[in-house]
């Protein structure tokens, strides 16, 4: 079990007081996750000219977010800044001590987070022969999407993402954005909880893995509790204003499964 925070931005200019409340938004969403996961945090930052900044250390959130490295990387989101993607990790597999072993993880140029356990990560390094950066079992998400991918998520039909992730055994949520079209955003999500909001004065999509976050921040504006199971969704930073919470395409995690087509409200799903 491990917590996600995120935002994903329209790149703009914003009045001082709105980057404020981004964030603000931010840092209290990763706090808010670290119960789901004490062990390690970490944070990303990607940019629309394809650069991307990686901070993560073995620490529960309350103590990685008082630490300078944290701030500064926080005060670097700027008009150019299309992402926030925050993790609080509880480690499945791979010792936390091993910064390689924490989230965001990066591969080539996909850079993600990821909720939940895959089973059948050693069968696939071994068998497409992927240089294994850390232990962890997450890292193989993000070697399937850099490796066998042959363009950015948004370049290609999401059948052939499909394709990638339906490999992957276990229960997951991902977020992964390829610097090569950084305004894209891959979301995943197979059993483990992920929940959405759109914030219009912001131009902005904020993700967690708590949905009561999302509630007591924004309060009856929040609709959605969460993402439809065995689902895949591309999100784009530049049309938010026209989609919100909408994606720009979906589809099953599995070409074999028909999950649910709607977004679910009504009883609360926190796990």
């Amino acid at each position: 079990m491990c917590g996600i925070a995120a935002i994903l931005l329209r790149p703009q200019e914003r009045p001082p007081a709105i980057w404020q409340d981004i964030r603000r938004c931010f840092t209290e969403n990763l706090l808010f996750n670290e119960d789901r996961g004490r062990e390690a945090a970490g944070v990303g930052i990607v940019k629309k000219d394809k650069s991307a900044a990686v901070y993560k250390a073995p620490q529960p959130a309350s103590q990685f977010v008082q630490q300078a490295a944290y701030k500064q990387l926080l005060d670097a989101v700027d008009a150019q800044t299309t992402l926030i993607l925050g993790h609080a990790r509880h480690p499945t597999k791979g010792a936390p001590q091993n910064n390689h072993n924490n989230h965001p993880l990066q591969s080539g140029m996909v850079l993600g987070v990821h909720n939940g356990h895959i089973r059948n990560d050693d069968e696939l390094f071994a068998r497409r022969q992927y240089p294994r950066q850390a232990e962890v079992d997450s890292e193989v998400i993000f070697q399937l999407l850099w490796r066998d991918l042959p363009a950015p998520f948004s370049q290609i039909p999401l059948s052939a993402v499909q394709a990638q992730m339906q490999q992957l055994q276990g229960k997951f949520a991902v977020l992964a954005s390829d610097q090569r079209s950084p305004a894209s955003l891959l979301v995943a999500r197979q059993g483990n909880p992920l929940s959405l909001h759109y914030h219009p004065e912001w131009e902005a999509l904020i993700f967690s893995s708590r949905y009561i976050f999302l509630r007591k921040t924004f309060g009856h504006a929040v609709l959605y509790e969460t993402l439809p199971d065995q689902h895949l969704f591309i999100y784009d930073a530049y049309q938010l204003p026209q989609h919100g919470s909408k994606p720009i395409a979906r589809a099953p995690v599995n070409q074999n499964t028909t999950p649910p087509n709607q977004v679910k409200n009504g009883a609360r799903r926190d796990a």
